[in-house]
């Protein structure tokens, strides 16, 4: 027959309820805060995450995954070409064509959140996740035809581990005053480079500037040439590049950069 545990003394479970009370409660960033930092130093490969680290992987294209403290898994532009290896719990897309969204998309994520909507009715995301929470702001894109397509793309926005990152997707036009006040500060932002089918290097920069985050990390640069006119031009702008010697980043607040800065990762696949 099981012995009955013990009750904990008083003062022990006081105290231990106090310590559920302060650290058990996720760490959701608030994007109106600046970021602040000495340096950046991203670490090796870990298998479990302290509170205020943010798992940063580049799959490919525009995909990214990133994993939070609390063991949540987002894959952003999710599609059927390029995916992480393990089910993500959250799935966003973009529809500007089909490496941005999936068709057969896996039956085991928790949550699947298109960026546009079919009809062309606004799309408005706000969803807490354990550790993050997770919003969007939607603008236009251009058809093949060239003419807009209102509503088409979403700007994600992850709230997470007292960093906010935000994912551009396929971004067609500079942000209005309203979309700017609506991202908030930011912190990290996953840009599309290509300089063809997004936007053009002049307005991207303008955008870059408007949202001012401490670290950009391209994406979308398949096109050839294409990152290194990127990284050229943002050197002139006053960024720091930095090369990307391994396949992941673990950000977390107290390791943002002071200066302006660019990380180049290069897909994983996986």
């Amino acid at each position: 027959m099981m012995r009955p545990i013990p009750a904990l003394p008083a003062p022990i479970a006081l105290l231990a309820m106090l310590i559920v009370l302060v650290f058990g409660q996720p760490a959701l960033a608030v994007c109106q805060l600046v970021a602040e930092g000495n340096g950046f130093s991203p670490r090796r490969v870990q298998t479990a995450l302290a509170p205020g680290d943010v798992r940063i992987r580049y799959i490919g294209h525009s995909t990214f995954e990133l994993e939070t403290p609390q063991g949540v898994r987002i894959a952003t532009d999710y599609n059927d070409s390029v995916r992480p290896l393990q089910t993500p719990t959250v799935a966003t897309m973009n529809r500007a064509h089909s490496t941005h969204y999936s068709l057969l998309p896996d039956p085991d994520i928790e949550h699947l959140l298109p960026g546009w909507s079919d009809d062309g009715s606004p799309v408005d995301y706000d969803l807490t996740v354990k550790d993050v929470r997770i919003r969007n702001i939607q603008t236009n894109i251009r058809g093949w035809d060239g003419e807009t397509r209102r509503l088409g793309n979403s700007i994600f926005i992850f709230e997470v581990a007292d960093l906010c990152i935000a994912h551009l997707g396929h971004l067609h036009h500079r942000l209005t005053q309203e979309d700017l006040l609506r991202l908030g500060q930011i912190d990290i932002v996953f840009a599309a480079i290509d300089n063809t089918s997004t936007l053009r290097i002049d307005s991207l920069m303008e955008v870059l500037a408007s949202i001012s985050p401490s670290l950009v990390i391209p994406m979308h640069f398949h096109f050839h040439g294409a990152l290194e006119a990127f990284m050229a031009r943002a050197t002139a702008e006053g960024f720091e590049i930095q090369m990307a010697g391994q396949e992941e980043l673990i950000a977390r607040r107290d390791q943002l950069p002071v200066a302006k800065t660019v990380r180049v990762m290069m897909p994983s696949g996986g």
